[in-house]
């Protein structure tokens, strides 16, 4: 089912005066597409997911669900006439009810009927892999367990958008790496609308069809992930989605044959110039670490090389996190595990030009 937010304003009461939590945000998701709002904390995204849910009245604008208007100016239906299911960060398991209880509860509060209610609470812990655990005590779960109740719970009165508020960023780092994956699949193939919340850059490159990047209560970028982390549109969109290194220049010669000159403070660099940025045009170039390549000799085959001095390097298992001085500026690469570079070696950066986004300086 399609939801469409337009418009949507929302400010709240602090001790300094009014804060805008939301400033005129707008955005359109697909029916069954799997959609995350991704920022860091206080950038509205919550508030967004809880305007949708109907647990908070936005000051102005509209949501639609489907055909019909949730929120508007002339209208506002109840959280629990809403076709959706929430999942919380906080799971909300009462401890004092089974995993069957936990998840007939919405049930039994729509009064179905106790027949058709234990049938539809199985088939959702079905879903979750917990219908074992059906008669088991909520208190005697692991945090992985209570969450798949809670994404069970949501799921069993067939809600036809699924509103997830950061539900994994309480678990471990492998359980989140294994729950991510499952309830991607688990959408997917119920065909359920999901709109998703986190500030954690590789869950929403991991789970997304698409990602809208926000800051202060507005979209910065929307994109697919690939899209997002390849072409950012903005200085903050390339620091928050992954790490980046930036170099300030001016462009010297706009685009020949897709290629032009930039100067920066570390050499002259032959990168893609987009139209809009001619001669003279001050910019920030961005490049990935892993788009970096690391060596002793200054013989490369890049278009692009710096010459530098290793200051640090970190062994993260499938990479070498290093850091290298070039000039004034610390340059961030990651290479190949088994490389053995050493602290204050001298070594050749090199880098294609393609690996190069340009961005306007006052991004």
């Amino acid at each position: 089912m399609r939801v469409t937010v337009t418009g949507l304003t929302k400010s709240f009461e602090t001790l300094d005066g009014r804060a805008d939590a939301l400033q005129g945000l707008s955005f359109d998701v697909a029916p069954g597409e799997f959609y995350t709002l991704l920022g860091p904390s206080g950038c509205g995204k919550s508030t967004t997911l809880r305007c949708i849910a109907g647990l908070e009245r936005p000051d102005s604008g509209e949501i639609v669900i489907g055909n019909r208007t949730m929120t508007s100016s002339s209208a506002f239906i109840p959280p629990n006439q809403r076709p959706i299911g929430m999942v919380f960060q906080s799971y909300a398991i009462w401890s004092y009810m089974t995993v069957f209880k936990n998840v007939a509860f919405p049930l039994k509060q729509q009064k179905v009927p106790k027949s058709e209610r234990e049938r539809r609470v199985m088939e959702a812990l079905s879903l979750v892999h917990m219908e074992t655990f059906a008669h088991r005590p909520a208190p005697y779960l692991s945090g992985g367990q209570q969450q798949r109740v809670a994404l069970a719970r949501a799921l069993v009165s067939k809600p036809q958008v699924l509103l997830l508020d950061e539900p994994l960023s309480n678990l471990d780092a492998k359980l989140r790496e294994e729950l991510r994956l499952e309830i991607k699949d688990l959408l997917r193939r119920l065909g359920i609308t999901a709109l998703y919340v986190t500030h954690d850059q590789v869950e929403a490159l991991a789970m997304s069809d698409r990602i809208a990047v926000m800051l202060h209560g507005r979209i910065l970028q929307e994109a697919a992930p690939k899209e997002l982390y390849l072409k950012p549109c903005a200085k903050f969109v390339a620091q928050f989605i992954g790490q980046v290194n930036f170099f300030e220049g001016t462009v010297l010669e706009e685009s020949r044959n897709g290629l032009g000159t930039v100067r920066t403070g570390q050499g002259n660099l032959r990168c893609p110039i987009p139209p809009s940025m001619p001669s003279g045009a001050k910019i920030l170039v961005t490049v990935r670490p892993e788009s970096l390549l690391v060596a002793r000799e200054k013989a490369m085959t890049a278009v692009n090389v710096f010459e530098g001095t290793v200051e640090k390097c970190v062994f993260l298992g499938d990479f070498i996190d290093c850091q290298i001085l070039v000039g004034e500026q610390t340059v961030r690469a990651k290479v190949p595990a088994t490389s053995e570079l050493a602290q204050g070696e001298r070594v050749f950066i090199g880098f294609e030009p393609h690996s190069c986004v340009l961005l306007p300086e006052s991004s």
